[in-house]
């Protein structure tokens, strides 16, 4: 016996929709306890600080703690690792920083692959660098800097937070750009570099603007330019690198990434939240603070830019022959 057109379409209509409705579900009760976001980098780093913020917005606005897990080690690939084996149910996520994608060329005997393993989930800050030199140093900007370094070919010191971070990157890009030569001096982080910076033991550093900025405002470092597309409000009388450098550009982009395989209703509750933390004028301004611009979007358009980003610094890379440590 045939069914009444009505009461099959109906029939039809709700057999259709039992496949989502656990996922829907899912998305409506998560979470439904505490949420870890691992950080690849000891507490009180910029990054450290950031995911801190986010996690902060995320328990108060989701009802669950989103606790800070720090897996420090090997410029964030244990911490990756540890994701990438996780279960895909949002209940362990990554904080992802810019040594994510450098390492994708960087080290090729990584036991995962990033963007095939991570989900973007939302982009969070981008957080610029600042071209300072020791006060001793002949140069008032950049364009100075360039002809400086071209009279002395790899006599200027370039310090750095260590082979391959984005401190070291920034820097082989100005100098790709440039057609100038400057001797890479790595040090384990900004902390002892800045040290030597100032005591005049190197001449110029490409430094997160948190880190440098002390410095800045007390007269120990003069600053030249600022590595992002615009200039930041932490230094608003600097310009920008690509004043003088057509094109130049490069900053430390944070976010928020999970396992492949997290549903998608997860994904873009998370983004959802996050979104609207980036637009809150108190979070805002604590990023602030911490060095950091505020910079939403979409999952896709994380993506992309981790792509874009990924494919950036490969050839950065190659061209400056960078090996690991």
């Amino acid at each position: 016996m045939q069914l009444p057109r009505r009461r099959f379409l109906r029939l039809a209509a709700g057999a259709a929709a039992l496949p989502t409705a656990p996922r829907v579900a899912r998305a409506q009760t998560y979470p439904s306890r505490p949420v870890r976001i691992i950080v690849g980098f000891p507490p009180g780093q910029a990054g450290d600080i950031n995911a801190r913020l986010l996690g902060q917005w995320l328990s108060t606005r989701l009802g669950q703690q989103f606790v800070i897990d720090n897996r420090p080690g090997a410029s964030s690939s244990i911490a990756t690792e540890l994701v990438v084996n996780s279960a895909p149910d949002g209940y362990t996520l990554l904080y992802i920083v810019s040594s994510n994608y450098i390492n994708a060329t960087l080290k090729a005997n990584l036991p995962y692959n990033f963007i095939r393993d991570i989900e973007p989930v939302a982009r969070s800050t981008r957080s610029p660098l600042v071209v300072v030199v020791n006060p001793s140093v002949p140069v008032k900007d950049i364009p100075e800097l360039i002809a400086h370094a071209k009279a002395n070919p790899g006599k200027l010191n370039m310090a750095s937070g260590g082979v391959g971070n984005s401190t070291h990157l920034a820097g082989a890009l100005f100098m790709m750009m440039t057609g100038i030569d400057m001797f890479h001096v790595p040090y384990r982080g900004s902390a002892p570099a800045l040290t030597d910076l100032i005591s005049g033991q190197v001449h110029v550093m490409f430094d997160l603007t948190v880190s440098s900025i002390g410095y800045i405002k007390s007269g120990q470092l003069r600053p030249l330019a600022v590595t992002t597309a615009k200039r930041t409000e932490a230094l608003p009388e600097l310009p920008i690198v690509g004043d003088f450098v057509p094109g130049y550009e490069a900053s430390a982009v944070g976010g928020i990434g999970a396992p492949k395989g997290i549903s998608a209703e997860i994904v873009n509750k998370l983004n959802a939240e996050i979104n609207a933390g980036l637009a809150d004028p108190d979070l805002r301004s604590r990023l602030a603070a911490s060095g950091s611009v505020p910079h939403p979007g979409s999952p896709a358009e994380f993506g992309k830019l981790i792509a874009d980003e990924t494919e950036k610094w490969a050839k950065v890379i190659k061209f400056a022959g960078i090996r690991p440590e």
